[in-house]
């Protein structure tokens, strides 16, 4: 039996010796190795912290001191310390998240896996017990040198410092990097911090002197360890960063050595206020071939071979993300006002091709989505058009900016939203599903949603196009797939797709819901049911020529992958009425929760959003069994078939 199989909680930990502790630590890291390649994960961040995290469930008394861990995507080494260790079914469907989660394990405390709020968490957890008189109780967070360059972090600390009495620890995790290396003038700071010969040279010619002393120094050594701690940091400007924040420093501390970090974190929990424990890791640790990937040294992985760390699975259709990498850059070759600004994701949004050819007009501002889209307003006012690169579900964080320093300002501004709608395995943090009902609400703003490739390629185009109001972009996680040609193109973009003899259902599909449009379309002509299918291309406002053909069917429906809730289908309901259009709509879409990780098909399955159940439930509001009921046909209707007693023909645009 290995050691970490002895492992079933943190006090296990506790009757190892040191050298037991770093031969977990290895045994930690062959098992991160040999499982997140069967399922993929973030495998990078994990094997950087495992010492790092032995040390706190060691010293620590998890649940009852509380660990939260900032993103949580560095969180595996915890689960596996606290009772899980089967990796099998990872990121999946019954299987465990892949951040914290606290239905898994009381030991997890902070779900979400949005940057820079661990400290925010902190602070109000440690008022909490010593409010309660819960002052034996600490608080560990666990965040990384990316996250401090999150305006939250700033504040937390300001009010952190404020307070002096409680027993809070903050371990940097500082290994340069967050997604790819962290910029900005933090990440400058504690760059001379980690490769500034003077500490290290001063700490090594310090325990020397004490070593030939004997063993009655090397016990004074261990005894003023901290006192030193200070000096030497003092003595090489290490602790210039905190200086004036009134918090106790320890560091930098080698976040690989278990001996270091046993006693930096013990110094830590017996100071009894708050304390900053800076350690220095390696993203990758012990993994050549995370090691050495200059990308983003495995922050996230596929399927790989354990081996070589190559991806196993064949790629194949181009993903979303580099169509958009190509498209922005031969617009920005085209036109010099093209700027591009992302937070703290530069190859993850695909702006690192245009930042390879325009450095000096690629931006990236750090985990700060907020001062990203201020910015973005002010380079508009500038003369330029701003580019926007973010993930779909951190433009939440940024929503007062977009309404009020971009919207109101009228700036033309471009945001780009990529992996929208359900994402998958990241669960819950992740999916992009908030982003159509919360933008919407902000005057003059445009969003787009392409259905492929082609699409997206014509929709960025024009959006760059617009500069006296907010355009938004949104696409979907993965490969663009099929390409699905109109049949025809309204005056005012709305592309219609599949045309009948009947106009029974208008069918409306944001992006890359066509597919399915498409497929109940032809599961209703099977059932006597005609349909018209129809992508807006620009789905917000509601183009003109989807009110007037929902005036000339019987229902509308709409499929989108947002929330149902104040979603696009809400938006032409209400134009419809204000139009004065009595046609019933439906609104399909995801529901007002949050969603588990899974597979993007087992949770669209999971909500009703498949071809199947939207057409067995369109046929029954046809046949007036189901709310809303479609409008009865007309009195002197010639139609020869009801539905259910044939099938009906389906006009597409021709295929190559």
């Amino acid at each position: 039996m290995t050691l970490l199989e002895t492992i079933h909680g943190p006090r296990d930990l506790d009757g190892l010796s040191k050298e037991q502790l770093v031969e977990l630590a290895a045994e930690v890291r062959a098992f991160l190795v040999a499982e997140i390649s069967k399922t993929g994960g973030h495998l990078g961040p994990n094997l950087g912290v495992v010492e790092m995290t032995i040390a706190i469930h060691r010293l620590f008394d998890s649940p009852r001191d509380a660990i939260v861990f900032d993103t949580g995507h560095q969180s595996y080494v915890h689960k596996m310390l606290t009772g899980r260790q089967d990796f099998s079914r990872l990121r999946q469907t019954g299987g465990l998240a892949g951040y914290p989660q606290r239905r898994e394990s009381e030991h997890d405390i902070v779900e979400s896996s949005h940057a820079s709020s661990s400290l925010s968490w902190a602070d109000g957890i440690s008022r909490a017990f010593e409010m309660t008189g819960q002052s034996d109780r600490h608080v560990i967070a666990v965040v990384g040198d990316g996250s401090l360059t999150g305006g939250m972090t700033w504040e937390a600390l300001n009010n952190i410092s404020d307070d002096n009495n409680r027993r809070l620890i903050i371990v940097i995790n500082d290994n340069g990097r967050s997604y790819a290396p962290t910029i900005g003038g933090m990440a400058r700071f504690l760059n001379t911090v980690r490769l500034r010969a003077s500490y290290k040279a001063a700490y090594i010619s310090s325990r020397q002197a004490f070593d030939h002393m004997g063993a009655p120094a090397r016990a004074i050594f261990r005894g003023v360890r901290g006192g030193l701690h200070g000096f030497l940091s003092r003595f090489s400007n290490n602790d210039a960063l905190y200086s004036n924040l009134d918090i106790k420093y320890i560091g930098p501390v080698d976040g690989h050595d278990m001996e270091a970090m046993l006693e930096a974190l013990s110094q830590a929990k017996d100071y009894g206020a708050p304390v900053i424990v800076h350690t220095i890791t390696q993203k990758g640790k012990g993994y050549d071939p995370a090691v050495q990937d200059v990308a983003d040294q495995f922050h996230a992985v596929g399927v790989i071979d354990p081996e070589t760390g190559e991806p196993t699975e064949s790629a194949g259709a181009p993903s979303w993300t580099s169509v958009f990498a190509d498209e922005l850059l031969n617009l920005a070759t085209e036109n010099p006002k093209l700027v591009a600004i992302t937070a703290a994701m530069l190859r993850p949004t695909g702006l690192h091709k245009m930042a390879e050819r325009f450095p000096e007009r690629v931006h990236d501002v750090g985990i700060a989505e907020q001062h990203a889209v201020t910015s973005a307003a002010g380079l508009a006012f500038g003369g330029l058009h701003p580019v926007v690169a973010l993930y779909a579900t951190f433009i939440n964080r940024a929503f007062d900016q977009v309404l009020m320093d971009v919207a109101l300002h009228r700036a033309g501004v471009t945001f780009v939203l990529d992996r929208a709608g359900v994402t998958g395995p990241d669960g819950p943090s992740h999916h992009g599903m908030w982003d159509l009902a919360i933008l919407q609400v902000i005057p003059h703003i445009r969003l787009a949603a392409p259905r492929d490739s082609t699409r997206l390629r014509e929709e960025l185009a024009e959006a760059v196009l617009v500069d006296d109001a907010p355009t938004v972009l949104r696409f979907p996680k993965g490969s663009t797939g099929v390409e699905y040609d109109a049949l025809e193109r309204l005056p005012d973009g709305v592309d219609v797709l599949v045309r009948s003899s009947q106009q029974d259902v208008l069918i409306v599909t944001v992006g890359p819901m066509a597919g399915m449009g498409l497929e109940v379309a032809e599961r209703l002509a099977a059932q006597g049911i005609g349909a018209t299918v129809v992508d807006p291309r620009w789905v917000v406002p509601v183009p003109q020529s989807i009110i007037e053909l929902a005036a000339q069917h019987r229902i509308v429906v709409s499929i989108e992958d947002g929330i149902r809730v104040g979603g696009i289908g809400t938006r032409i309901r209400q134009d419809l009425r204000e139009a004065g259009v009595d046609t019933a709509v439906t609104e399909l879409g995801l529901p007002d929760e949050f969603l588990d990780h899974g597979t993007r098909a087992e949770i669209l399955e999971r909500v009703g959003l498949t071809p199947q159940h939207i057409a067995r439930d369109v046929v029954a509001m046809v046949l007036g069994s189901k709310l809303p009921h479609a409008r009865a046909l007309p009195a002197d209707s010639t139609r020869a078939e009801g539905p259910g007693t044939g099938s009906i023909p389906l006009q597409r645009a021709p295929r190559d």
